[in-house]
This record gives structure tokens, C-alpha cells and sequence, in this order.
């Protein structure tokens, strides 16, 4: 019997988008060694509700997450104090559970890694970034991975090649992604009608969380030239703006408004029936406009047995299998972006080919039981260098 030992999990946010659906999964995998997480989340949210219902102990302190809005002076000074509390904090957790490995998730968590080396404590990094600039901020976090993570965690190849050549010592893993797929395998026969969406349309959906790096307005530019050719189309966009980001919410409602999408476009916001909403899609987007490291959505919509159309950013190249599983466009590509669109809207045997090997695809080469068995293994070899 694995002896139990409190592990310290810090998370960059308590929703319920890929990073904390991949978190979940990882805390599964470590209670099953026999570990006691104690999650430290920067707010309430439904992450910390799933996790509070499944008997997880969740506490709840700003980590001073670092976002591209404190990219300035003044932001810096704020997260800098931010960061001295939250280590404070850490000392105040270390007394009460006496931690013996800590795990950052995302990039954007930096007082774990921080606090870990002072402590002389093995340190994860789950990196699921692609940071392009500012590069003092890139330089510092390189230089952090590389004094507090001998082998930290990238989800997708493309995040490893990124950051290898910015790494002098530490040696990132590539563990790709993996979900229940389970819940996106079922049928939902009245998924349209549900979503007040007439059976003949056919539905074009976006999901993600609203930052500068998605690419909304890139789908609603698609969107404007399609819908003048197809009048049965109905576009889907699904997520709401990370906190600070509420006017990219703003200029979308204002382009839907102002192109007159209003009849074709839904805008619905965070929704917790992703598995229906893709039950009732056609073709799925994600034109991501910056790198994308590994769209935990793009493995939903292809488990759902639907082609994907995504620009060639990061992670979804190596996910998305062009001509087979769906259609790969440049990055900012509205022209190419609506071609790729019209050759599915046009064509339903391609859909229904694509969409059956983006299925395939997935249960096979990204599958949750090599995710929690490389977790598990990757687990063990920092925790047997305490």
C-alpha cells in the first residue's frame, strides 16, 4: 500500500475550460497513487465546486496570476505583491500538511515554483503555453523552469519545441491531453431542436474562452461571408472572457449587431452542455489567432464525430490531420478560412467521412488511459527524488 502524502496543486483559475478539465484529471490520477492533493484555486468557480463535491481539499487565495494585461509597470508591481502574499500563504498550507511535491498548472502560476525551490520540494510545471513576448517576461520564466523543474510537463509538441531552445537544464515531456470521452459518444436526437436551432440548419461552432489569442472576431468575419451565400447556416459561438477581457465580449456583440448576424449567430456564453451543443454542430471551428498549445476542445468536437477546421497554431497542427480529419488554414486567413468552410457546407459525405476519423483519431492517439499512465509514471520520478 502506497504510503499517503499531501501534494500542494496550485491552479491559474476555478473555471471548467481545458486547463481545469485536464487539472481533474490529473488530481484523479494522483489520488489513485494514494497522494492527498490540496488544491489551491485563485477564486470560487466550477472547478472548485467539482472538486469540493468529490471530497478534494480546495482552498481559495490570490496566486498573483500573471496575465498579458499586468504586462506593464504598474500591473507588475500589483503581481509582484500579489505573489509575496501568496507565498506567505504557502508557508502558512506547508504547516498544516508538511508537502512533499508541488504542481503548477500553466505558466501563469509562478509562486509554486518559487516556493518549491526555496524549499528544496520536486517541483511540476504543466506548461500548456506558447508565449511569443513579451521576451523579459518569456526570459524570467525560462530561467524559473529552469531552477525549480527538471522535466516539466508540455502538452503538445509544439509547446516543447518552443521552450527547448529557451531551457538550459530542465528537459521538458511531452504528455499529450486526454478526456472521458465517454460523454461525447452518446447520441442526442433532439440536440437542435434543444437549442431552439430549426433541424434543416446547419450549425457551425466555435467554442472558447474569449482572450486575444481565440480568434471570435476571425469566426464572425467567416461567418459575415458565408451566411450571404448559405441562408441555412447558423453559427454557434460558445464562452465567456476571461476576467479583464470583457471588451473582446463587447466588440463581438457590437459585430454581430453591426453586420446584422443577429439571425444567424448565437452568442451563448459559458455553457455546461458542451457534449450536446457539439451533438447538434456540423462542422466545428477554432481559428485561433495566436499559438494554440493543445485545444482540449478540439479532442471533444472530434469525439463527437465532427470535422474541425482550425488554423495551423501550435498544437492543433498535430491534432487536426488536414484532409482526413478536417482542414487546416493559415493563421488570420478569412478568405481561406470560408473556402475550407464552403468545401464542408457543400459536401455532407466529406463531413460524415471526417468527422468518423477525427473520432477514430482521437479514442486511439489521444486516448485518457495513456494520458493517466504517462501521468502516473511522470508522477513517480519526481516524487522519488524527495
Amino acid at each position: 500500500m502506497i504510503e499517503s502524502r499531501h501534494v500542494l496543486v496550485l491552479q491559474s483559475s476555478s473555471e471548467l475550460y481545458g486547463s481545469g478539465k485536464i487539472i481533474h484529471q490529473v488530481l484523479q490520477v494522483y489520488r489513485s497513487e494514494g497522494l492527498i492533493p490540496v488544491i489551491l484555486l485563485t477564486g470560487p468557480g466550477p472547478l472548485a465546486e467539482l472538486l469540493i463535491e468529490e471530497g478534494y481539499i480546495v482552498r481559495i487565495k490570490n496566486l498573483g496570476i500573471l496575465r498579458r494585461k499586468y504586462v506593464r509597470p504598474s500591473g507588475l508591481i500589483n503581481r509582484l505583491s500579489k505573489n509575496i502574499q501568496a507565498y506567505s500563504y504557502l508557508n502558512q498550507l506547508h504547516r498544516e500538511f508538511n508537502f512533499q511535491l508541488v504542481y503548477s498548472n500553466t505558466l501563469a502560476v509562478v509562486v509554486g515554483a518559487w516556493w518549491a525551490r526555496r524549499r528544496r520540494i520536486p517541483h511540476i510545471w504543466h506548461i500548456h503555453e506558447i508565449l511569443l513576448g513579451p521576451s523579459p517576461l518569456v526570459s524570467m520564466l525560462a530561467k524559473m523552469l529552469d531552477v525549480s523543474t527538471a522535466e516539466p510537463i508540455v502538452v503538445s509538441q509544439a509547446v516543447g519545441d518552443h521552450w527547448k531552445g529557451k531551457l538550459k537544464k530542465a528537459r521538458p515531456e511531452v504528455i499529450y491531453n486526454g478526456i472521458p470521452y465517454e460523454p461525447y459518444l452518446i447520441e442526442f436526437p433532439n440536440a437542435k431542436k434543444n437549442l431552439g436551432i430549426d433541424k434543416n440548419e446547419l450549425v457551425i461552432t466555435m467554442v472558447g474562452r474569449i482572450n486575444p489569442g481565440k480568434g471570435q472576431l476571425f469566426f464572425l468575419e467567416m461567418a459575415e461571408i458565408l451566411v450571404n451565400r448559405f441562408p441555412q447556416l447558423h453559427f454557434m459561438l460558445v464562452g465567456d472572457p476571461f476576467p479583464g477581457y470583457e471588451g473582446i465580449e463587447q466588440e463581438i456583440i457590437q459585430k454581430i449587431e453591426k453586420t446584422q448576424l443577429q439571425k444567424s449567430v448565437s452568442y451563448l456564453g459559458f455553457r455546461k452542455d458542451i457534449p450536446e451543443i457539439l451533438a447538434a454542430t456540423d462542422i466545428f471551428v477554432l481559428p485561433s489567432i495566436l499559438p494554440d498549445s493543445f485545444p482540449t476542445v478540439i479532442l471533444e468536437a472530434m469525439a463527437s464525430g465532427k470535422p474541425v477546421v482550425a488554423t495551423r497554431s501550435g498544437g492543433a497542427s498535430e491534432m487536426v490531420i488536414h484532409e482526413k480529419t478536417g482542414l487546416l488554414v493559415s493563421v488570420g486567413d478569412v478568405k481561406k478560412g470560408a473556402e475550407a468552410l464552403d468545401k464542408l457546407i457543400k459536401n455532407v459525405a466529406l463531413r460524415i467521412e471526417m468527422g468518423n476519423a477525427a473520432r477514430n483519431r482521437v479514442l486511439h492517439e489521444y486516448s485518457l488511459e495513456a494520458f493517466e499512465e504517462k501521468i502516473k509514471n511522470h508522477l513517480w520520478r519526481q516524487m522519488r527524488k524527495n
